[in-house]
């Protein structure tokens, strides 16, 4: 997972080493939910309920952006969800189950939001180039209160995420705010764990890229051919095109060293490394509550309509 702060630690990756134990990583919420349900209580299933319903709701407003549509889903996905609640014992099958469902569910409904239908999006277009990365150095020594004003903007950070291409936004709000491992997340998808790392990055420099770009007040504009990474040097290219395998500490421990040393010898990349960092963190900032009443009465119908469901699961069948 990643590491706020600092270098990240050396660990041994592609599954080299002894074999360890499958940690299973995702929000808290669902996996106290999925205990909750098994207490099969009407007060734990109505907590299970409420924790369900941040959960679908708050991925549904990171994905679609549009409130309505996310109340819509949430109703949808966790009215239709109940009959199979009792049969996802384990909290990676809630998820799984969960944030599948609820993929399709604002597939179906999304209204596309400015810049997001863009399917590809290639590395050079994320990348810095000369003057940014000059903007980013002198903003380095900026102090706290500069940093604390950027992450109080919920609203531009929202509005930067939605700009990001679906599938890149998928996997960015899967990895680094539903707090989901690679794994869990490749698993969810259907595709490899290389090509969710792929995607996360894109989406990381993306999401930077536009959030600078609003914070900012310029313009949207294409990439100048030429520009970008062209005039750093290699090490510099190639360590902006791995730096969430570096950030995430998912490298081999000796190309980490080398990155690590590149990086304290190197201004424009500890600066954008620090910027890279910055808006990791502040995508893990970013929640969505639904609205109060329309929740609690949604809650409400939902628990007992799952109480009646329970119940007549567990009574004896006439002989």
């Amino acid at each position: 997972m990643y590491i706020r702060g600092g270098f990240p630690r050396v660990k041994a990756a592609n599954g080299r080493g002894p074999p360890q134990k499958r940690v299973l990583v995702m929000r808290p919420e669902l996996i106290q939910a999925s205990e909750l349900l098994r207490q099969q209580t009407p007060e734990s299933v109505e907590k299970a309920i409420g924790l369900l319903q941040n959960t679908v709701f708050s991925f549904s407003m990171k994905m679609c952006g549009h409130r309505e549509d996310a109340e819509d889903t949430m109703q949808d996905v966790l009215f239709g969800s109940l009959k199979y609640l009792t049969n996802l014992k384990e909290p990676g099958e809630l998820a799984a189950w969960l944030y599948t469902v609820t993929r399709n569910r604002c597939r179906r409904m999304r209204r596309m939001h400015p810049g997001s239908e863009k399917q590809h999006i290639s590395l050079d277009e994320l990348m810095p180039d000369e003057n940014e990365l000059r903007l980013l150095m002198q903003a380095a020594g900026e102090g706290p209160e500069h940093e604390f004003l950027r992450n109080e903007r919920q609203d531009l950070l929202h509005n930067a995420v939605l700009r990001v291409p679906t599938a890149l936004r998928l996997v960015l709000v899967l990895h680094d705010m539903e707090d989901l491992s690679s794994e869990e997340v490749a698993r969810i998808l259907g595709v490899q764990t290389g090509t969710v790392r792929v995607r996360l990055h894109r989406a990381r420099l993306a999401v930077r890229k536009e959030m600078t770009r609003i914070l900012k007040g310029l313009p949207e504009q294409p990439p100048i051919k030429g520009e970008g990474l062209a005039r750093r040097p290699k090490e510099c290219r190639e360590l902006f095109a791995n730096l969430s395998e570096y950030i995430d500490a998912r490298m081999e421990p000796r190309t980490c060293e080398q990155m690590r040393v590149h990086i304290e010898g190197c201004p424009a990349c500890v600066a954008f490394l620090k910027d890279l960092r910055a808006a990791i963190d502040r995508c893990r900032t970013l929640e969505a509550a639904c609205d109060i009443s329309v929740a609690a009465r949604m809650r409400a119908l939902m628990t007992q309509e799952y109480l009646r469901m329970m119940q007549a699961t567990n009574a004896p069948h006439p002989q």
